[in-house]
């Protein structure tokens, strides 16, 4: 394990990696009944989707951790999954088994500019600055994430707002927050994950950690022949462009889908690997001057960009890397079997997955949030009082929580970027693929408004 893991090269210990891959999986182990409750309204039966989601949830953290040894966790991903279903099913009508092939079409997609190592190339034009700004923004997202999740923030004043503390769950969420945060100031190995499971027994009396009913192993294996494969089926790939008039329309789809999962990925390992030292000075000189894929970077690439198409293939939207996947690291995650634990945890949960959903959002939360503080320390090495890098850097940096998207907030600070330095009248100083990323964005955005 030692040998195929480098634990001691990567600073760490097969304890730690157990402890980060359980703090990890907890944090993101709701999409297991999340996504299938969004994705059954296309049409869809929630035990074939939820099947498909461990599944491919599974497969993609495997080849993470096995090929790639990064400690990065795969799952169907939020917001892919609802674009999924209101707008390309519900506002476009296409079918959930056309939806499905435009995410395996996306993942080939994706696929093919790992292998050209055009990910790879857009990596490196990334100017520190907005490097910086992405990592302290995805502190901001995950912290955020925690937040919504347990209903602290509400809109129900059509502007964020703090929630009146009259519901168990927020004090159970505030007692697990104040235990999280003397944990980890203590450095208590393995605080995190000690804060949710006591949090999460502390919410039994407040009647805010229950099990919930879910579907059967049994009941489930026999439902997922209505999704495995479907894309295949005349209902898929043969529909999707046999309507010569659409074919506009299903080629913008898989645009919008591809950029979205493509600049989410970028962002995360980006946030996260950086920081943490999972991705090295050293490692992307390899990634520059190797061919093939031996850098990390590189495999974790490959890894995440066959996630989608597997998990189209049995029945699910993008398949992405998790951004929570910042807790595990946040508790020392440095290698793959921090994912290999992670993909036995799902494996599990295809059998108990009424106990893992009684891990209630209140109980994972304060790891969202504590994990969000840490990484804002990539704030610091911006120039604050330098606004040709504070103004991009802010946009990167705040619009990845307020538009619930790290795609966005990337594409903003993109924007800005351009902007100043046209000003500035350093145009010529701008990447060439950073003006080529730009225009996608722009035509994205474009392209939205329209569709």
């Amino acid at each position: 394990m030692e040998k195929f893991f480098k634990l001691k090269e990567n600073g760490t210990t097969v304890s730690t990696e157990i402890l980060a891959g359980l703090t990890t999986f907890f944090a993101m182990s709701y999409i297991i009944v999340v996504n299938p409750s969004i994705l059954s309204q296309a049409g869809m039966e929630w035990g074939a989707v939820f099947l498909a989601t461990i599944i491919a949830s599974i497969i993609g953290t495997l080849v993470m951790g096995l090929v790639a040894n990064v400690p990065y966790a795969q799952a169907p991903g939020m917001g892919l999954n609802a674009f999924f279903v209101y707008t390309v099913c519900f506002g476009l009508g296409f079918t959930w088994q056309q939806a499905l092939s435009m995410v395996f079409i996306c993942g080939l997609f994706n696929i093919l500019i790992t292998v050209t190592k055009i990910r790879k190339f857009i990596i490196k034009a990334i100017p520190t600055s907005l490097q910086n700004a992405i990592g302290g923004g995805i502190g901001i997202f995950v912290a955020y994430i925690g937040l919504l999740n347990v209903g602290f923030i509400n809109f129900d004043g059509g502007v964020p707002a703090l929630s009146t503390l009259n519901q168990p769950a927020f004090w159970v969420f505030l007692i697990g927050l104040l235990l999280t945060i003397v944990l980890t100031v203590k450095n208590v190995k393995g605080g995190i994950l000690i804060a949710i499971v006591i949090t999460t027994i502390i919410g039994i009396p407040f009647g805010v950690t229950s099990m919930q009913d879910t579907t059967s192993f049994t009941e489930a294996v026999a439902l997922l022949p209505t999704t495995f494969g479907a894309i295949f089926t005349d209902a898929g790939i043969p529909s999707l462009f046999s309507n010569a008039a659409q074919l506009p329309l299903v080629l913008i789809t898989i645009f919008a889908f591809s950029i979205t999962d493509t600049f989410d990925t970028i962002g995360t390992f980006i946030g996260t690997g950086r920081r943490s030292g999972i991705f090295s000075e050293e490692d992307e000189r390899t990634m520059e001057t190797s061919a093939g894929f031996k850098s990390r970077l590189d495999k974790a690439l490959f890894a995440d960009a066959t996630a989608t198409s597997i998990g189209a293939i049995f029945g699910t939207s993008n398949t992405t890397t998790f951004v929570e996947s910042a807790s595990g690291i946040g508790a020392g995650g440095r290698t793959g079997l921090t994912s290999v634990v992670v993909a036995i945890c799902f494996a599990l949960s295809a059998f108990l997955a009424s106990f893992i959903s009684a891990v209630p959002y209140a109980a994972t939360a304060p790891a969202l949030v504590i994990v969000g503080v840490m990484m804002t320390s990539s704030f610091k090495d911006i120039k604050w009082d330098d606004l040709s890098e504070a103004v991009p850097a802010f946009f990167a940096g705040l619009f990845m929580a307020l538009c619930y998207s790290i795609s966005y907030g990337i594409a903003f600070g993109f924007i800005t970027y351009c902007i100043v330095k046209i000003v500035k009248g350093e145009a010529k100083n701008i990447h060439p693929i950073l003006w080529a990323c730009t225009a996608l964005f722009i035509l994205n955005f474009v392209l939205l408004a329209i569709i």
